[in-house]
């Protein structure tokens, strides 16, 4: 009789985690920014078939993104960038309008971001 009672017992109580696990993670997402998704967006659009490296970017054994590749990051990083409070006239000065600094800083602002998403969740 007991082993008919806990067994439901545990079902509900694992339900009940499972659910709250899903509602953190959905939580993280829902608290992103649009700029910051967008950003997201433009990584993942890097493994797009179209998107990926061709054999001449291969060949030339470097870690660094070729300029095309750079190119489908640029406009998300700087609508995260500007996004942040920065002026254009202030992202161009400390750019110099260079991709890879784009991106760096970008990246920089979006672990930032997501770092403080984080620290308020726990919080919760």
């Amino acid at each position: 009789m007991k082993k008919l009672l806990l067994l439901p017992l545990i079902a509900v109580i694992c339900l009940i985690s499972c659910t709250s696990e899903g509602t953190a993670v959905n939580t993280v997402q829902n608290m992103k920014t649009p700029q910051m998704e967008n950003f997201d967006k433009a990584f993942k659009s890097l493994n797009d078939p179209q998107n990926r490296p061709t054999d001449e970017e291969k060949s030339r054994n470097t870690s660094e993104l070729s300029d095309r590749r750079k190119a489908l990051l640029v406009p998300a990083s700087k609508e995260l960038i500007l996004s942040s409070g920065v002026t254009e006239a202030e992202l161009t000065r400390k750019t110099g309008g260079d991709m890879s600094q784009i991106i760096v800083w970008a990246t920089n602002i979006y672990m930032q971001k997501s770092d403080e998403i984080r620290k308020n969740l726990k919080s919760e």
